[in-house]
């Protein structure tokens, strides 16, 4: 395939899903297979670390500045995005390289970026071109494709930043666990855009809880992410139904996830994290159930997802029983709040303040940032890749990555058919709501009615995904 723009925005036409990632799994095992140990990836020491930029959304804009200032050996190299106007900064919601040059300039910086047109990739494929030629590759996407990016690039031996969330369904799940192995087998390390895992108080906090018991056996946990209204990219003339979710992702579910999982996700993350009490792999629930829904405050025109959702997770014996409590609203007018709190027999960790209280309130423990100030966490997760890259020592954030994400995932399904749902039988169903074929002209998973109007979920009467009726695909090969 030529390096040039209007070459390689064209996506593959005709390619179903599953045929393309098997086939892209074959041919780079083959390939892999074939090569040393040392061209799996940068090797430590070297000079220079190629980096490579895949989305090109404000996240990943900012992602790659702090991946560029971690290491003055690290160097832009190349980008892609499924549109070309993202690249260049014309496109809805574009941040786009000329933002991130003027940046790099700013902070005198400029060296670490080489992108000529010949380095820049537009289409459905274009993540490819970008993972072949660099050592280490940032992903920021809409999150139902980082399954598939993540896994390409542990195939070709690359490093790996990726944001949260890392996944939609069971399907993206299992590809993401089944890749973080690989990546461990090559040596790879990985860091997921969780940053409350490197951020100073977080971190101590941790240790009061599980190394100094300062609030006794876990019993409970309290998690919110209540926000405002997120951004809407109105449908344009000439926009084909594809093309306009994947402007909007945030608002349909294969793409996004809904908020509970694009956002929320931080504070289930946190609570998965110390309900277990493994920094490395993390944990999960056994169960879920709760209820959600449309308040009514977006048209039904912009998208499917739930506008509030109120779950209760179960972690099981394993874990004294613990029970999550957790909510998330994008409505205006409504009580803000996004933190977490972690409770047990002997106090409650107010993970927002940096606080623990004894079961009346007193104070136990409060967290004094030092006079320098704490480290941007954003910025630590990027130091953390490149020394770990520098000093070859492991690094694999996508275990717990994937396991948060998957319960944000497990939270949507509980909501949406208002079942309680198990994550063992969520993750073995293996579903999958990805589209069959990556093409501008394909057809989505979702579409809208003769009214332009999306279906949202009713509980009570939305089939889960691996039921029969259900309205996705999985291992048992149910669809609606």
């Amino acid at each position: 395939m030529s390096e040039t723009k209007s070459d390689t925005q064209k996506p593959l036409e005709g390619t179903s899903r599953r045929k393309f990632v098997a086939g892209a799994t074959a041919t780079s095992a083959a390939a892999a297979s074939t090569l040393p140990v040392e061209m799996f990836a940068q090797v430590a020491g070297s000079d220079q670390i190629k980096v490579g930029m895949i989305g090109c959304g404000g996240r990943n804009s900012g992602a790659i500045i702090q991946n560029l200032n971690a290491s003055d050996s690290a160097q832009l190299v190349a980008i892609a995005d499924a549109f070309e106007d993202k690249i260049d900064g014309t496109g809805p919601r574009a941040s786009g390289l000329p933002k991130i040059q003027a940046q790099l300039e700013k902070q005198g910086k400029a060296a670490q970026i080489d992108v000529p047109a010949s380095r820049q990739y537009a289409g459905f494929d274009a993540y490819k071109q970008v993972v072949d030629q660099v050592d280490m590759v940032c992903i920021a996407t809409p999150p139902g494709f980082r399954p598939i990016h993540f896994e390409y690039a542990v195939q070709q031996g690359k490093h790996v930043f990726m944001e949260k969330p890392v996944c939609v369904d069971a399907w993206g799940f299992n590809k993401v666990i089944e890749a973080a192995k690989q990546a461990d087998e090559k040596n790879l390390k990985v860091v997921v855009g969780l940053q409350r895992h490197y951020q100073n108080s977080y971190l101590e906090a941790f240790k009061k809880v599980h190394e100094e018991g300062m609030i006794g056996d876990i019993i409970g946990a309290q998690a919110w992410w209540n926000g405002n209204r997120p951004w809407i990219v109105k449908r344009q003339d000439g926009w084909s139904e594809m093309e306009y979710q994947m402007r909007n992702w945030y608002h349909f579910n294969w793409l996004c996830g809904d908020h509970i999982a694009e956002q929320h996700v931080h504070n289930i993350d946190v609570i998965n994290w110390f309900v277990s009490g493994n920094s490395e792999k993390g944990g999960n629930p056994v169960s879920a159930q709760g209820m959600g829904g449309r308040a009514g405050t977006e048209p039904h025109s912009v998208g499917e997802i739930f506008d509030h959702h109120y779950v209760e997770f179960r972690y099981g014996n394993d874990h004294n029983n613990a029970i999550m409590n957790s909510q998330c609203r994008h409505i205006g007018g409504t009580w803000r709040k996004v933190a977490e709190e972690i409770h047990g027999s002997d106090g409650i960790l107010h993970l927002a303040g940096g606080q623990i209280t004894d079961l009346k309130g007193n104070v136990k423990w409060q967290y004094r940032k030092p006079r320098s100030g704490d480290p941007n966490p954003y910025q630590v997760e990027h130091d953390m890749l490149h020394k770990c890259v520098k000093e070859d020592t492991p690094i694999n954030n996508a275990y717990y990555g994937a396991k948060s994400s998957f319960t944000s995932s497990l939270g949507r399904m509980a909501t949406y058919s208002g079942q309680m749902i198990t994550w063992d039988e969520a993750v073995e169903s293996d579903f999958s709501i990805m589209p069959e074929n990556y093409d501008f002209n394909a057809e989505p998973p979702v579409k809208p009615d003769a009214d332009g109007n999306y279906q949202v979920a009713i509980p009570g009467q939305y089939k889960l995904p691996w039921k029969d009726g259900g309205n996705a695909k999985g291992k048992k090969g149910k669809a609606a």
